[in-house]
């Protein structure tokens, strides 16, 4: 299965992989007019620690524990990605503490968001990794 892979040698930690994450949520259809003055939240996080840029995203682990520790069964998983159905999260946030990598965080509505590789979306690759200048976020398959 593809997932996202961070090159932290290729960072420039610009945070352009976490705006085009945020306008992915949306309904827009230009970044800049849909994202004006709004605080984003985007399932993509960079990180920074001596001097190295990093993106922290979710994994899509092969036995997740935050499915396991979710308990109303908000997260699971549909042909290898972790999803979230917001309407059965009762945001107890037992998930956020499962996760190993920090990639689960809330939302606007209370409920908990993470990356979904833009399943939702008719891309054939994240926004993330295709708003990336400098391909320091790759879509890909590795074993």
């Amino acid at each position: 299965m593809k997932r996202v892979y961070v090159n932290e040698k290729w960072c420039l930690g610009c945070r352009l992989c976490e705006y085009y994450c945020a306008f992915a949520g949306t309904s827009g259809k230009d970044i800049a007019r849909s994202l004006k003055g709004v605080k984003i939240n985007p399932r993509i996080k960079i990180e920074e620690k001596d001097g190295i840029s990093f993106a922290v995203s979710c994994r899509h682990c092969k036995e997740p524990l935050c499915v396991k520790g979710c308990i109303t069964g908000a997260l699971s998983v549909a042909d290898g990605v972790i999803v979230v159905n917001q309407d059965k999260c009762v945001s107890c946030y037992t998930c956020v503490l499962c996760c190993p990598f920090g990639a689960i965080s809330t939302s606007e509505s209370g409920a908990v968001q993470k990356c979904e590789l833009c399943i939702k979306s008719a891309a054939d690759k994240p926004a993330c990794v295709a708003g990336c200048p400098n391909n320091a976020i790759v879509f890909e398959e590795r074993r």
